[in-house]
């Protein structure tokens, strides 16, 4: 190979390289401009940012907080003399407690590995129970949410364990896990942001979700058992109030019936008392007015009554001297008579 075209000759130990051309001459001016347009794109990237429709932008200048940025393009000072943190404030944020969510869509798979200890609770009768809840919360304030409380997700959590704890400590383990459920977590949203007010973490509690709550798997077979017996009594308890209902009022009205009876009876017989009183001094009157008159009425009106009810009437003159032939002793009587024809 020859030496001009920058080969490699035998018994040399100089290598020589194929020549490279010149770089092209930049026009008068040129690197100026490429200067400019590099200090442009620099200005460019540092300086320009975006803010998502749900999200608000925080400046800092030198980490001081200087102005909020709408969510759009916006502007900062470049090359790090500021800084933006972007917010989700229209977002709903949540903290799950007693359980993870693994992965979520139409078979959400959560987890409870090792999480006994934030679902683990003694209700205000000395009972275990095991509560899960969802704290469903929004960034409304982004200044105070990133520099009035230092690990505000974290404060967050432990401020809704000890609010909980507090809310079942106060309740029967039977209110906890049935009926008062929704006051529970009524209750602890309440306190939830009333605390929150008071750390001014710039956090709004939307909602407080009482995912699930029951005894501890080493006493649900007993706890199952004693809701058996308590059902059992309820319903046993609610047949006798129905008896009760169907019986007494039943009674109630049997009573009251007599007692009203027995009181128009009273009345009724005072009535006629009275009026029977009345007549006879009626007749009282007249017969003190016509004595004779009187007497022969209420001799006639007596007889009227007393004759039908005898069996053999003798009406004897006054001047008849003896009365057997007309009383005819020596026959018998009517019923002898018939006794005899038979």
């Amino acid at each position: 190979m020859n030496s001009d075209q920058g080969g490699w000759r035998p018994g040399s130990n100089v290598s020589q390289f194929p020549r490279l051309n010149r770089l092209p001459k930049l026009p008068a001016g040129g690197a100026t401009f490429v200067i400019v347009g590099f200090l442009v794109l620099l200005l460019a990237v540092t300086g320009l940012y975006t803010v998502g429709p749900e999200e608000q932008g925080v400046v800092l200048r030198f980490g001081k907080f200087v102005r909020r940025a709408d969510p759009g393009l916006n502007f900062k000072l470049p090359f790090g003399l500021e800084s933006v943190i972007k917010v989700p404030v229209q977002r709903q944020l949540k903290q799950e407690f007693g359980f993870r969510t693994e992965s979520a869509g139409i078979r959400s798979r959560i987890t409870t590995q090792g999480l006994g200890g934030e679902s683990n609770m003694l209700t205000g009768d000395l009972n275990a129970a095991v509560v899960e809840w969802v704290v469903q919360y929004r960034v409304v304030d982004p200044m105070k949410y990133l520099f009035r409380v230092r690990n505000v997700d974290e404060t967050l959590r432990d401020m809704s364990e000890a609010v909980m704890r507090a809310v079942v400590g106060d309740r029967s383990v039977n209110e906890v896990l049935t009926v008062g459920r929704q006051e529970v977590a009524t209750l602890v949203e309440e306190k939830l942001q009333l605390l929150a007010d008071q750390y001014e973490n710039g956090i709004r509690i939307d909602q407080v979700v009482l995912k699930d709550a029951q005894p501890p798997d080493e006493v649900k077979d007993s706890f199952n058992k004693v809701n058996e017996a308590e059902q059992e009594r309820d319903r046993l308890r609610n047949q006798a109030q129905s008896a009760y209902n169907k019986v007494i009022p039943e009674q109630r009205g049997q009573a009251l019936k007599r007692v009203k009876e027995a009181e128009a009876y009273a009345v009724r017989r005072v009535e006629v008392a009275r009026g029977e009183a009345n007549r006879f001094n009626s007749v009282y009157n007249e017969y003190r007015k016509a004595p004779e008159v009187t007497r022969r009425r209420i001799y006639l009106e007596t007889m009227a009554r007393v004759l039908p009810k005898a069996g053999r009437k003798v009406v004897v003159d006054d001047d008849l001297r003896g009365i057997l032939p007309l009383l005819n002793l020596d026959s018998p009587p009517a019923s002898a008579r018939k006794k005899d024809g038979q």
